[in-house]
Order: C-alpha cells, then structure tokens, then sequence
C-alpha cells in the first residue's frame, strides 16, 4: 500500500469530513462578516473564501485519489457559477491541478504492482522505461516506455491500495455528497452519487477499459481527424494497462488557437463524443480536457476509458426521437416519449409545456438552426437552469426521474458540453447533429471526410 493514500474507511471519512468543516467554518465567518462589514466588502471576502476553499479541496481530494478525487475533477472542468466572473480562472486554476497535476506515488511503489501484475521485472518487460510519471489521475499514473520491437508505449498503473480506498469512499459517499454540495450546491448530488457508485469500481478493472479502447481503435482506425490509441492486449492486466503512446498539442494549447481552428477542434470534440453515442451506441463517458490531445498531423487523440457505456438500440432510439421532439416543437410527443421512458415520476402533475421548456433549455446548442457560440457563461446557465431548485423549473425538477440507462448520456453531454464552452468555440451544431438525429446528409468539410470513410 503506497504511503500517504488513507484506505481505511474511519480514515478517509476524517478527512473529507476535515474538509467540509473546514468549508463550513469559512461560510460561517463569511456570514459573520457580513454583518459587521459593508455588502461589497463581504462579497469580496466572500469570493476569497471560495478560492482558499478550493485550495484546500485540491489538498484533500489530490491526496487521497479514487472517487473523492474523482469529485474534484467533475468539478475542475464544469464551471457552475460557484465564483464571479472575475474570479473565475483563479478559481478553475485551483481545482484543474487536480485534473492534470495530480499528487503522485513514488516509482518504486509503482514498480511493484506492475511487476506483480505482469510477473517479470520492469526491466524484462521493457526495453526502456521513464521512471517519471508523464500523467497522474484519480486512480492511477501513467507512464511513457519502450518495448522490445521499438515501439512507444504508455503504461497506466493504478496506485496501491486504490481498490481498498475507492470502496472506502463507496461507505462514505454520504459525506463525500455533502461536501460537494458545500463546493457547489446546485449539483444533482443524487444522481452523481448514483453515478459514481455504479461506475468507479468499472475504472479500477483495467481489462475492462483495455477492452473499451480497443472496440473504440477498431471503430475509429484509419480515421481522417479522430485516433484512438492501439492497446497492447498481450501486456495489459487488471491494474495495467499498455497502449500505443501518443504525444501533441494539449487543452491549454488548444485555447490560445485562431477561432478557426479552435472551432475545427470543437466539431471534432462534438462528433467524438455525441457520434459515436448514437452511431455506435458505445461511448467514452468521460469528455474533459486532460483526456485529448491535437496530434502533429492535425487529428485529434481521445483518451482514457474507463468509464465507458454500451446503450441498447432502443435507449438511442428513445434519445433521438425526444431530440426530434424538442427539434419540431412538440410538447405532447416530448412528454408522450418521457413518460414512457420512465422519466417523470408524476406525468399528471407535469404539463408538457413545462417540460418542453425545460427540456430544449438544455439542449437548445444544438436543436436549433442557427450558429452558436459556446463560452463558460451558457455553459454555467445550463447546468443551473437544469439542476437549480432556485431555477424556473423547479416544478418540472421536482416531478422529473431519472432513468437509470440514461444517466451517462446526459452526462457526456454536459461534459461534453462544458469542454467546448471552455475551449470558446462557434458553429451550427444543429447542422452537425442532424446527421445522427435525421440521417442527413453531412454540410460540413469534417462531415463529408468522415462520410467517405463510412460510405
């Protein structure tokens, strides 16, 4: 077990709950401080404190990796108004540490799982190997080497003892919920506790993702603009993982591009992570900046699947016609679709007005015709609009389910989502996402190279 990873579950309970009080006590001094300074300089405070908050969140979180890092890292790339505008990149600074500079294990604690798990020494399995990490995430960090034949490779191993902290978080995710809460409290908590407790302990397999990405490689080989790392089935095992290494241009890169072609890089991010959902119904659930990256020849590398779903024919087939719905201006089809799908809880309490407007809210990027520009302002209104009880559609909240089979979609999109705002990107993503929801012909120069591919 690597030092300074609690596993235990008293343990790592402590913790977050140090954090959350922590949290606590500065909103408690925010508001005493309210009361005997003015409402500017309290605002200010204010803000500060959110921002120290975040620090100490990092701290937590990063150190303790599996699924109460996995939190942080939901939160370091959906901005959900949690600070003002002006504080808002010191704010997202703070937390992506967690998402591309997280805390790392030393390499000799790493040697011995690999060897365990690949039963031979480091140095007979590879011809060369960088004892130092080029990536660190929530369960595990990634290394870059070379194999007898020559070819370069990345090896991702999970930290020891990860298995016995993520069940620990499973116990404890209570608490891990309130204090996400306390960070943002408009989160759906409900629905990301169900999430994580259904899908991290899928990320700790790493046969299972080596069987994701290789059925994602196969899908997109030979593609014009879209590559998906090989694996190396023969050298990857449960807690390690081999695949063809990959190197170019990461997210922070990618925003200081021209508008040109940061929105080429966004419609590729688009039909990735949305194409594949309906054309393939298998899909990475994970869209968020560290797992991308724009290669030399211009095409872009998608990463990491570990959390990863395949979707039934007719689960796509529900998506798509609600789509049309919202597309065509159909309230009654649209409740028509979401009651028989098991996503209202009391149809007779919920006009398919209300839902309508809730609905196409969300979704209206890409529903209607016109060119859109996404930024982290349409992309906070969005996630509060949807999850705000404080919104104007609390009653469609209060009345609304969800179904189980769909929770990762409408993640993918969210995060999907907020990835694009984040990278400021323009288009008509309608015209783009017709192709899937109509089968019409592709309008765009990216949509035409991957038609011929697939014609």
């Amino acid at each position: 077990m690597a030092p300074g990873i609690p596993t235990g579950r008293l343990q790592r309970l402590a913790k977050i709950g140090g954090a959350a009080a922590g949290a606590a006590v500065r909103q408690a001094g925010t508001r005493t401080a309210n009361v005997a300074r003015s409402e500017e300089r309290s605002d200010e405070m204010l803000e500060r404190r959110q921002i120290e908050t975040a620090k100490q969140i990092v701290k937590v979180l990063g150190g303790m990796k599996g699924a109460s890092m996995k939190i942080g890292q939901m939160l370091s790339y959906v901005d959900v108004g949690l600070v003002p505008a002006e504080h808002r990149e010191e704010f997202q600074r703070e937390l992506a540490r967690l998402r591309d500079n997280a805390p790392t294990v030393s390499f000799e604690d790493m040697r011995k799982v690999i060897e365990a798990d690949l039963e031979r020494p480091v140095e007979d399995a590879f011809d060369e190997f960088d004892t130092e990490p080029v990536a660190a995430a929530s369960i595990g960090q990634v290394y870059r080497a070379r194999l007898e034949d020559g070819r370069a490779v990345a090896v991702k191993v999970q930290y020891p003892g990860v298995g016995d902290a993520v069940r620990a978080d499973m116990q404890n995710l209570g608490m891990l919920m309130r204090l996400a809460r306390r960070i943002t409290p408009q989160l759906d908590v409900k629905s990301l506790a169900g999430e994580i407790r259904d899908r991290i302990v899928d990320e700790l397999d790493y046969e299972l993702e080596a069987a994701n990405q290789r059925k994602l490689a196969r899908i997109f080989r030979g593609h014009p603009f879209i590559a998906v790392p090989d694996v190396v089935t023969s050298m990857s095992r449960e807690r390690v993982i081999v695949t063809e290494f990959v190197e170019g241009d990461g997210f922070d890169a990618l925003r200081d591009e021209p508008e040109e072609e940061r929105n080429r890089i966004g419609e590729i991010i688009f039909r990735f992570y949305f194409g594949t959902m309906y054309r393939h119904r298998a899909f990475s659930g994970d869209p968020h900046p560290g797992n991308l990256l724009r290669l030399p020849d211009g095409r872009m590398a998608f990463l990491d699947f570990g959390l990863f779903k395949e979707i039934g024919r007719h689960v796509a087939d529900l998506e798509l016609a609600s789509a049309r719905a919202i597309i065509e201006g159909d309230p009654q089809e649209l409740h028509r679709l979401f009651t028989k799908g098991g996503f209202i809880a009391s149809p007779e309490k919920l006009t398919p007005d209300a839902l309508f407007a809730y609905a196409s809210d969300a979704v209206s990027w890409y529903t209607i015709d016109r060119e859109v520009e996404l930024t982290p302002e349409l992309a906070a209104r969005v996630v509060l609009e949807s999850s705000d009880p404080r919104s104007s559609h609390f009653d469609v909240m209060r009345h609304g389910d969800i179904n189980p089979e769909h929770v990762l979609g409408r993640r993918l999109e969210l995060l999907t989502l907020a990835v694009l705002c984040d990278l400021r990107v323009k288009g008509n993503w309608h015209r783009v996402a017709r192709e899937w929801i109509y089968g019409d012909e592709p309008v765009t120069e990216l949509g035409r190279q991957e038609a011929e591919l697939t014609g």
